[in-house]
């Protein structure tokens, strides 16, 4: 820094001595030193025009930043031409800075700086030169412009505006690889001098990582740099001022490098044999043990596919891939049985999925290892034979027969004992039993295939070493059909005759129906009852398909005769043993017009006289109807109101004695009390206080001899009468009002003398006048009383 002070000092000395002077002008100040032409009348001159030459002069046009000394910094001199030195001309200064920044003295245009500047801060400043005359104050030359430009030194290092720096390159990555560019900034004038010429360099980082001096170009140096031996590197950076010469400035960063990773390493196994033990009664698809291979590579490159080499027990398991551990789960893919086998040997492969063609020369990308898998025993539950028992019974078997058997067996080493028993909650009903020993299934009930054709329950089969191990079977148990129900017409039909009919003429086609469980090919016939078959007016056509047809007998029928005819069909099925039904139907006899239409089957029709129709006759009776209900209802409410009436007169009779003279408690003392309680003897009456008094304490029940049923009501009042009288607390069922109380809240108390522990004579009704004017007439009742006493001495 003393230095470039001195340096700057020197500058200044040299140009501001005038020992040298600037060989071109900037092209700001072209303007200001080139000669200007103005026309100007000049005091005591003639008044034509004549050029006259006119120009600004001044030693300097630049100033040092960051300037440390105790005097004004001077800048430079502005002169006009018409400045004689005689103390006529007046230079002002105007712009940026002005006054602040640079000062003018107003008589010589000497221009300083006042304060230190700061290039990085303003590169420079415009301003405006005027002079002007000091007497009449107006300018001798036009105003001029000119810049002054801060001259810049080596005051700023360079810096790493985007450090530090995250930087990654593959690994196994040959010399010269491009990792990174740094880039570093001088706040200095890059066009003066060497104090913004940056040039890089590594502190820190050798020999795995070099740099380019001018483009900051960071690339690998060192070949074959192995991420699994060391994945992070960091490297210090330095970017020196000055073209890196002695005396610039430096700046340092940090560039942190990884070595990202590429698959060239290949899985291995840590061993080359696994043992793994596994419970017989594993099951299937459940993963019974874990191997894994090792890939010091990272991410997709150390991803693990394994597979199982065929060979012994290859078949009875799988392997798969973890992806979050990249371990290889072994599976079971069938049952094991301790008892068959008891040890299964196999080899795993375990191989790269994303390889890299670059590392193939390297060799395979896959391992083998060896799995062995012991078989444990295990106490398992027995075994039944099947996996479903169907069984058939005919519904009419005799209780107790045996229709089928079970079989279990404890396929262990040490072999145990098995024991049967019916699941009650599959057959609550208990309509078969088992043998627990030989597992035996018998029927408990008679069965009822119509009832229930089908029942389905499970039967627990335990060891009798360990109860708690059992299996179960369902039990499908089908009932088979017994011929036991006669066949019977399908559905009711409604058979109608013409009166018109033909002899041969089928009427009615009928079916049978049997709630037999019917084999395949079953056939019904039909035909007539034995007793109808003599001089039959219908008879029976079989079709010999399961249907028959009614064909009449006679040429017409007529309904004034016989309106309804009974046809009893013997029906018979084909099954064994052979049932059959008789079943009767009933045939009407309908009035039809010549194509065999039904007119008419009513027999009432026959009756009617011509030209009553049925609707009419309909018609008739549903106002009969109508009208007797109408009647009916008007005799049921006249009944419903008199009675109404009488049970209203009747309820409301009731011997009330209601006194209102009292000044007791006011409504309480109105209760009225219902006469009919002393109609029965029988009533007992509660313990009730009495409201008309004060009650002094809580009485005990009184005992009252019970009354007999035939006491006369005369002697039965008396006898209460009695009891109530010496009986402070009963209550008044007598209505006898009690006028030693007048109840609560009065501020008076009490205004009768019953109870009075004095005479009249030795009361005294002075006190009333004290109660106000709503008691003045009564203290002048009593007050006249008392004085108008002529017993009394005075």
């Amino acid at each position: 820094m003393l230095t470039r002070n001195c340096l700057s000092l020197l500058l200044w000395v040299l140009f501001d001595g005038g020992l040298l002077t600037p060989l071109q002008p900037q092209p700001q100040q072209t303007l200001a030193t080139e000669p200007r032409e103005n026309v100007i009348h000049l005091p005591g001159q003639q008044s034509h025009f004549h050029r006259v030459k006119r120009g600004w002069v001044w030693n300097q046009f630049f100033v040092l930043e960051e300037y440390m000394g105790s005097e004004p910094q001077y800048v430079g001199k502005l002169h006009s031409d018409l400045d004689k030195g005689e103390g006529t001309v007046k230079y002002t200064l105007s712009g940026d800075g002005a006054g602040t920044v640079f000062t003018i003295d107003e008589t010589t245009g000497d221009i300083h700086a006042i304060r230190s500047l700061d290039r990085e801060e303003k590169p420079f400043y415009t301003l405006r030169a005027q002079a002007v005359d000091i007497e009449t104050r107006k300018p001798l030359e036009p105003e001029s412009e000119f810049i002054i430009k801060v001259q810049d030194i080596n005051d700023n290092e360079p810096k790493f505006l985007d450090g530090p720096y995250i930087a990654s390159v593959p690994e196994m990555s040959p010399v010269g690889a491009y990792v990174l560019q740094v880039k570093a900034t001088d706040a200095d004038d890059p066009t003066y001098g060497n104090s913004a010429r940056v040039v890089y360099s590594i502190l820190q980082g050798q020999p795995y990582f070099s740099i380019d001096p001018k483009t900051g170009v960071i690339r690998t140096a060192l070949p074959n740099m192995d991420r699994e031996v060391k994945e992070q590197y960091q490297v210090l950076i330095q970017a020196k001022d000055m073209g890196g010469q002695l005396g610039g400035l430096a700046g340092t960063t940090i560039v942190n490098i990884t070595l990202t990773d590429v698959n060239d390493n290949p899985p291995r196994f840590p061993k080359s044999i696994f043992h793994l033990k596994v419970p017989e009664s594993s099951p299937v698809g459940s993963a019974i043990g874990r191997i894994r291979a090792v890939d010091p590579d990272f991410g997709r490159n150390a991803e693990i596919e394994y597979n199982i080499v065929p060979g012994d027990g290859g078949n009875l398991f799988d392997i798969v891939t973890d992806e979050d551990t990249q371990e290889g789960v072994i599976k079971l893919k069938k049952p094991l049985d301790f008892e068959t086998k008891k040890a299964y040997t196999f080899k795993v492969e375990a191989s790269n999925v994303h390889l890299d063609h670059r590392f193939h020369s390297a060799g395979p990308f896959k391992d083998t290892a060896t799995v062995k898998i012991s078989v444990l025993d295990v106490d398992e539950p027995p075994v039944f034979s099947k996996p479903l028992y169907t069984m058939e019974v005919y519904e009419d078997t005799p209780v107790g027969t045996i229709i089928g058997a079970v079989t279990a067996q404890d396929l262990d080493v040490g072999s145990s004992a098995v024991r049967y028993l019916i699941d009650w909650k599959s057959d609550g009903d208990s309509y078969f039993t088992i043998d627990a020993t030989e597992g035996t299934i018998a029927t408990n009930e008679l069965l009822d295939r119509e009832s229930t054709a089908q029942y389905n329950f499970s039967i627990i089969a335990s060891k009798v070493s360990n109860p708690l191990l059992n299996s179960r079977v369902n039990i499908l148990i089908n009932v088979l059909d017994v011929n036991e129900f006669p066949p019977e017409i399908s559905v009711p039909y409604e058979t109608t005759v013409c009166e018109n009919a033909k002899p041969g003429q089928i009427i009615q086609i009928v079916s049978a129906a049997d709630r037999d469980l019917s084999p395949a090919g079953q056939q019904f016939s039909f035909k007539l009852s034995p007793e109808a078959a003599i001089k039959p007016n219908f008879t029976v056509r079989d079709f010999r398909n399961n249907t028959a047809g009614i064909e009449t007998q006679r040429n017409g029928y007529s309904r004034r005769q016989q309106e309804l005819y009974f046809l009893p069909v013997v029906i018979e099925d084909s099954s064994y043993p052979v049932q059959s039904s008789t079943n009767t139907m009933t045939i009407r006899v309908c009035r039809c017009d010549s194509d065999g239409t039904i007119l008419s089957c009513n027999v009432e029709a026959i009756f009617l006289p011509v030209g009553l129709s049925t609707g009419a006759l309909i018609a008739i009776l549903l106002c009969v109807v109508i009208l007797l209900a109408i009647v009916v209802l008007y005799v049921a409410l006249r009944r419903q109101k008199k009675k109404d009436t009488l049970m209203t007169s009747k309820e409301d009779i009731r011997d009330n004695v209601i006194h209102y003279d009292d000044e007791g408690g006011g409504e309480e003392d109105t209760q009225a009390f219902d006469i009919g309680a002393l109609r029965n003897p029988k009533v007992i009456e509660d313990n009730k206080i009495r409201r008309d008094i004060k009650p002094d304490s809580l009485c005990l029940p009184r005992q009252r001899p019970p009354v007999e049923d035939n006491t006369d009501i005369r002697d039965f009042i008396n006898q209460r009468l009695q009891e109530n009288d010496v009986d402070p607390t009963a209550p008044p069922y007598d209505s006898l009002a009690t006028y030693a109380y007048e109840g609560n809240g009065s501020v008076a108390d009490s205004l009768s003398s019953i109870e009075s522990l004095t005479t009249e004579a030795d009361q005294d009704y002075n006190y009333l006048t004290d109660w106000g004017p709503r008691f003045k007439v009564l203290a002048d009742m009593f007050g006249e009383e008392e004085s108008y006493n002529p017993d009394k001495v005075t």
